[in-house]
């Protein structure tokens, strides 16, 4: 039986595992299936405060990894299958086989981007692609970029990026934006902007490169392709929090994202952090944030119900 048992190695996982194990806790972390998560597909962290140079983003996960480690954190390399809340000790199932019962359990799994699914793409994460103009926007000052998807997301990453890049291309499979109104008004009214619609990407240019120097984009309706010069892809197509195995345990909304009251569920000694229950900042430095407050809830709440 363990105190608090914590699912995920992102900075909310993390930070909530350096907090509770100073605070005695003997926390168990579970790597899940991207240890040290998204960052570790960014290049350069130029944003998240103390590292005035930039850091690479795994190794700004590996040192958070290390600290939570040096406090007398304990991490298993396995991911949450199958969970009960249902009873006052908590149970987690993992993909190795094992089950975890601990007093409380912090969430902090994540959410994962959704990509196209193209094998240039994938090669190219963290060189050129992003899903993240916020954490990335600055890399591409002066240059081209393109940024896919329709709806509100795509036109605040757009309008986002024209602080940096020379020209920005949405390119959008539909001939209309699924986008609010005021947004799509706002992205439209913008010069730096050009929409090309009725078209998909079919490849990433430039893996040879190591580097995204265009893209090839399929017309839908022309069935025509042309090539796109432009040094970066930024995707906006959704993100998918990584919820499937508190399915039946937790209240969610309609995308999977879990409810929390700050951190706290509707089940009393379950806790979510970061981005499994943050559709909106999506920032390593908040996620950390609210793994800091998840580590002093569950701390209260492990001291209340000490026997």
């Amino acid at each position: 039986m363990e105190n608090l048992v914590i699912l995920g190695t992102g900075s909310a996982g993390l930070t909530a595992a350096v907090y509770a194990a100073r605070a005695d806790l003997e926390p168990v972390v579970v790597e899940g299936d991207q240890p040290g998560g998204q960052l570790t597909t960014t290049t350069e962290v130029e944003n998240y405060p103390g590292f005035p140079e930039a850091i690479d983003g795994s190794e700004l996960m590996q040192r958070m990894h290390q600290q939570a480690e040096r406090f007398g954190t304990r991490f298993v390399m396995a991911s949450a299958k199958d969970s009960d809340f249902s009873g006052d000790t908590k149970k987690v199932v993992l993909t190795n086989g094992e089950t975890l019962e601990a007093t409380a359990v912090i969430i902090a799994t994540g959410a994962r981007a959704k990509y196209l699914g193209l094998d240039s793409e994938q090669k190219l994460i963290g060189r050129g692609v992003s899903a993240c103009a916020t954490c990335d926007g600055a890399f591409f000052r002066d240059v081209p970029v393109a940024v896919v998807g329709g709806g509100d997301t795509a036109m605040e990453e757009a309008t986002f990026l024209t602080k940096f890049a020379s020209k920005v291309y949405v390119v959008h499979r539909r001939d209309e934006l699924r986008a609010s109104k005021i947004m799509a008004d706002r992205a439209s009214a913008n010069d730096k902007i050009e929409f090309i619609w009725n078209s998909v990407v079919e490849e990433v240019l430039g893996v040879d490169e190591n580097r995204v120097t265009g893209v090839q984009l399929r017309d839908r309706e022309k069935d025509e392709v042309r090539r796109l010069e432009v040094e970066g892809l930024f995707l906006a197509i959704g993100h998918k929090p990584n919820t499937d195995a508190f399915r039946g345990q937790l209240e969610m909304d309609g995308k999977g994202y879990l409810h929390a009251d700050g951190t706290r569920t509707h089940v009393d000694g379950v806790f979510a952090a970061g981005d499994v229950q943050d559709a909106v900042y999506r920032q390593a430095v908040t996620a950390a944030g609210s793994g800091c407050m998840a580590a002093l809830e569950a701390e209260r709440y492990i001291e209340a119900n000490r026997e």
